[in-house]
């Protein structure tokens, strides 16, 4: 059984930290004008997304993300993640779609979790920008399955019931 659920993918990239600052305590700090921003790239995004502040913890630890910034009518190709996903919108509201399943809204300052393996798709209305934070882990040195576009058709059809 495959629950109804919100997910949302992000495209990691060589990811360095040569600004980041290592406090006394261990702690570390990326300073936002540090951070290096690049396309989404057309292989896996339709319109234009752009990546910003990509990181990769090391081990034990599995976990990686990024900011990732949706222009109007952009959008991800289908894929899945092999341990789930949480993501944190921080601005403007999105769509997103299981496959199988209804397109469904969301909103700046709503959570979202996708299940590992769940196949979708998500982006932003064709009328305003949403940015997200995407976090999930890696599996095999992998975080993310890409697959093929989403079509106008499966972009534009209207939003279901969650």
């Amino acid at each position: 059984m495959i629950k109804r659920s919100l997910c949302l993918a992000v495209l990691l990239l060589p990811i360095g930290t040569a600004h980041a600052q290592k406090g006394a305590n261990g702690m570390t700090i990326e300073r936002k004008a540090d951070m290096k921003t690049v396309d989404g790239g057309t292989e896996n995004f339709t319109g234009k997304a752009t990546i910003t502040g990509q990181f990769q913890r090391e081990a034990p630890s599995r976990v990686t993300g990024a900011i990732v910034r949706f222009e109007p009518a952009a959008r991800t190709a289908w894929h899945t993640h092999p341990a789930g996903q949480t993501l944190i919108v921080t601005e403007g509201v999105g769509w997103t779609q299981i496959a199988g399943g209804p397109k469904l809204e969301f909103h700046a300052g709503d959570v979202l979790w996708c299940p590992a393996e769940h196949k979708h798709w998500h982006g932003a209305t064709p009328h305003g920008a949403m940015t997200h934070v995407a976090i999930q882990e890696s599996v095999d040195g992998s975080n993310v399955t890409w697959m093929e576009k989403v079509s106008d058709e499966d972009y534009l059809a209207p939003l279901g019931k969650e």
